[in-house]
């Protein structure tokens, strides 16, 4: 067992940004109009979603961009996550009257050009955002980047589910998912209490999984890679259920029907509501 270590993607966000480009194209009118797993959204509106992620960070980060201020100060998580869905709201709204060739366009453009802006950052600097879903207000790079693969991944499999296309689930694709995702495991068991010294497992099945450990020290609870010694609590699920639980994809009943727990069963609770999404 050993504690979690940094993430290192850039280099991958031009290949999965060409599958998406791949997917993309090989849609049919149809197809753009499919309903998906994301709330009221269709197809297109993923799309049009991770093109102003795009043009978010290039305006803000590469060309320094005022950022667009909130209306009302932002005093709390919940007021974060307002802010930004009316974000995405309103721009959902405009790109209405974009056309899904044009989408792809505008997509092939700003996504070679966050992947160039990605691999020039130092990993270690402080990040333009913070991750805040995984509790931190200040970040470093690599984790910004990480959580941007996490963003990139999820929303084009929701595309994926949506019109029936193969999954990208092998270990390359979805491995720095869930090793992000389950950064957010802390934060989310900080009001959970025990004894310090207390160990739980979480074990990840499929290819793309992992097993990692919670252990509480007397504040707070720290997360490791391995397998613990003295485990009072061992919750295995497979890579599957692991991306959709953390991305709303399930309800705290679907989720819960798919856990395998071993130990003290209360300890299992907080997963459930565990999301490395802003929501």
């Amino acid at each position: 067992m050993k504690p979690v270590e940094p993430i290192f993607v850039a280099d991958l966000f031009g290949e999965i940004h060409e599958e998406l480009l791949k997917l993309l194209r090989g849609l049919s009118h149809e197809d753009w109009y499919k309903p998906t797993v994301a709330g009221s959204w269709l197809v297109r509106d993923i799309a049009a979603h991770l093109l102003d992620s795009d043009i978010r960070r290039l305006s803000f980060q590469r060309d320094q961009a005022p950022m667009v201020p909130p209306d009302k100060p932002i005093a709390s998580y919940a007021d974060l996550v307002g802010f930004l869905n009316q974000l995405n709201a309103d721009w959902i709204k405009a790109t209405k009257r974009i056309s899904p060739q044009l989408l792809i366009e505008f997509l092939s453009v700003t996504g070679a050009q966050v992947t160039t802006l990605f691999q020039s950052l130092d990993p270690f600097e402080p990040a333009l955002f913070g991750v805040a879903w995984a509790g931190e207000e200040t970040s470093s790079n690599w984790f910004d980047v990480a959580r941007e693969y996490t963003e990139k991944w999820h929303h084009q499999q929701q595309i994926r589910d949506a019109v029936g296309a193969p999954a990208l689930d092998s270990r390359k694709w979805l491995h720095p998912v869930l090793d992000a995702f389950v950064r957010a495991l802390p934060v989310n068991y900080e009001n959970t209490q025990a004894e310090a010294g207390t160990q739980l497992s979480f074990v990840i099945t499929g290819e793309a999984g992992g097993i990692w450990t919670l252990v509480r020290r007397i504040d707070d609870w720290q997360l490791f890679v391995g397998v613990a010694d003295k485990v009072v609590c061992r919750i295995e699920f497979d890579q599957d259920t692991a991306w959709r639980l953390m991305t709303k994809g399930l309800s705290r009943d679907q989720a819960r029907t798919k856990l395998t727990v071993q130990g003290d069963a209360v300890l299992a609770e907080p997963l459930l509501g565990t999301l490395a999404v802003m929501a």
